[in-house]
């Protein structure tokens, strides 16, 4: 591992037990493209330290979603929850049900939603996940 440090404190400002573990788990979830299913994770994590349990994968990542450290999604077309480092930025996915394919959507299509749930019920929306689920242009093209 590289620099625990600055693992270590995040760990700590959250009341995190700090362990080589927790510190590994959270470098493989910053250096992955995508988000990443438990099995994933624990695969990547047993080629680094022998010394780990699923079981410990699950806990630890369920810890780490309380503390928001990391974002939890739930996949329809397989139904496993992925987990991604939280990186506090504001953003929303196109999930390919084909190739899995994971596309950022720059824009928020949320906010005028958000303006119309206020004015109509007065609900304050104090946060929102969107993942739309669908093909790719690549998978599109591969089944005409």
């Amino acid at each position: 591992m590289e620099d625990n440090s600055k693992y270590k404190e995040v760990l700590k400002k959250e009341g995190v037990k700090s362990t080589r573990h927790r510190y590994a788990m959270l470098e493989l979830l910053e250096k992955s493209k995508s988000p990443l299913t438990v099995e994933e994770l624990f695969i990547l994590l047993k080629e680094k330290t022998s010394s780990i349990n699923l079981s410990t994968v699950y806990r630890t990542l369920e810890t780490f979603a309380s503390k928001n450290l990391v974002i939890k999604s739930n996949r329809v077309d397989d139904g496993k929850a992925r987990y991604e480092l939280n990186h506090h930025e504001h953003k929303h996915h196109l999930f390919c049900v084909s190739c899995h394919k994971l596309i950022a959507i720059e824009e928020c299509p949320i906010g005028e939603l958000q303006q119309i749930l206020k004015k109509k019920i007065d609900f304050d929306v104090t946060g929102h996940n969107l993942e739309i689920y669908g093909y790719c242009h690549n998978c599109r093209k591969m089944e005409r």
